[in-house]
């Protein structure tokens, strides 16, 4: 029997097992696990040099090395986070529809835990708390699937997970990962469907469309984050400067910083150049259309390729637009679905782009940074949802929920 089957074996084990169990003991368990992350933050920390001193060694960049890296805030920030988790609402049994018949039948439905959920992801193990976490909320199993640039993490955190939960009154075997992250074992999971309800890929546009594409499992689709900022003719000077600023630098590395700006063009006219200017004063990377070369002589042409590309780094593709409509229509055929912004005063024009934008969150006058389970107020999150079926935008409890009716009788028959 291979690591995947029986692992995915166990879990399914192990989710029988979480189906009824009270919430009061499921949040026990979830502050042991916080605990233990705070106890083994050494080890932990480790164990995170070594996967980075194996990606400097295999060149990677910067802004990869940054998703993979922990440190002693980023270990109290995931351990606040379950904290957090513990104090909402416990989503299973909540009833959402009763149903009277006219021959005395009642039916209810309720929201009941999926099963075993897998998790296919790449970099940041922060992911391995967050899924395993709001699994163990939703009475839910995980088979996590790290990538081999955070293993030696990933197996850290694991077992802190596990020894918490020797504790708890919850199976230890709710919580697996897959040590082995060759392809091999990755394309084994996504045909896991005896043992597996659900695959999230989270990680970039490849691993996710090669999950989308190749698993029979049924899949929620996490997308990658080509996010638009669109400065309006009516734009605030220094609000829009700020917003972009923080949108693209406050951390580049992350989905839901900003790869794109649209600017007005009667906006740039007054403010392009001073926006560049700054931007460039924070080492960011431009890539412009014809008239912000014309413009910005540190601007370098940008591509067809450039308003595809989710740069996960100090980089941005910069395009004069005539309207809002040329900004809706460009964000549309590039975009990725994920977060968009429009920087305006002109309120019909913000309910315009709101509404006809496609994408699982977008903002008026703010930055898209916040397209965040915990900002949301969901604690954590498994992904960020591109998709439209099931779930959209940042997923929490309620995304790792199915429904189930209960249906009682006293006897009667279908005539």
């Amino acid at each position: 029997m291979s690591e995947v089957v029986n692992k995915g074996k166990l879990a399914k084990e192990a989710s029988r097992i979480l189906v009824g169990v009270d919430t009061e003991v499921k949040n026990n368990a979830l502050e042991l696990i916080a605990d233990q992350l705070i106890v083994d933050k050494d080890t932990i920390l480790l164990e995170n040099q070594k996967d980075l001193e194996t990606g400097r060694q295999n060149g990677l960049s910067e802004s990869v090395l940054d998703r993979i890296r922990l440190n002693e805030k980023r270990i109290q920030d995931m351990a606040d986070a379950v904290r957090l988790l513990i104090q909402l609402k416990d989503p299973i049994g909540e009833n959402l529809e009763n149903i009277e018949k006219e021959n005395g039948l009642i039916i209810k439905k309720n929201r009941v835990p999926m099963g075993v959920i897998g998790m296919i992801y790449e970099a940041r193990p922060n992911v391995t708390i967050d899924a395993a976490t709001l699994a163990l909320k939703t009475g839910n199993a995980v088979v996590l699937r790290g990538s081999s640039s955070a293993r030696y993490s990933n197996i850290a955190l694991v077992h802190s997970i596990h020894r918490a939960l020797q504790n708890s009154a919850l199976p230890m075997e709710a919580v697996q990962l897959l040590e082995d992250t060759s392809r091999e074992t990755a394309k084994e999971l996504f045909h896991l469907k005896e043992y597996l309800d659900v695959l999230i890929p989270r990680g970039g546009k490849n691993l996710i469309d090669t999950v989308v594409r190749e698993s029979t499992v049924p899949v929620i689709e996490t997308g990658a984050g080509n996010c638009h900022i669109y400065i309006d003719e009516s734009a605030e000077k220094s609000m829009a400067e700020e917003i972009v600023i923080n949108g693209k630098t406050q951390r580049p590395s992350v989905c839901n910083a900003i790869e794109t700006v649209l600017i007005h063009e009667k906006w740039f006219a007054k403010h392009g150049q001073g926006l560049l200017l700054i931007l460039d004063h924070h080492g960011v990377e431009t890539y412009g259309d014809e008239t912000v070369c014309q413009e910005f002589s540190a601007a370098k042409p940008a591509t067809e390729e450039d308003w595809y590309t989710e740069y996960l780094a100090l980089s941005v593709s910069v395009k004069i637009v005539k309207s809002v409509d040329e900004a809706i229509t460009h964000i549309n055929q590039y975009g990725t679905k994920h977060s968009e912004a429009i920087i305006t005063n002109d309120e019909r024009n913000a309910e315009i782009f709101q509404t006809r934008v496609d994408a699982a969150a977008v903002y008026h006058n703010a930055s898209t940074r916040f397209t965040d389970g915990f900002e949301f107020g969901y604690g954590a999150e498994i992904g960020i949802s591109t998709q439209k079926l099931h779930a959209r935008g940042p997923m929490g409890l309620e995304a790792l929920t199915s429904s189930k009716f209960f249906v009682y009788g006293n006897g009667q028959i279908r005539k």
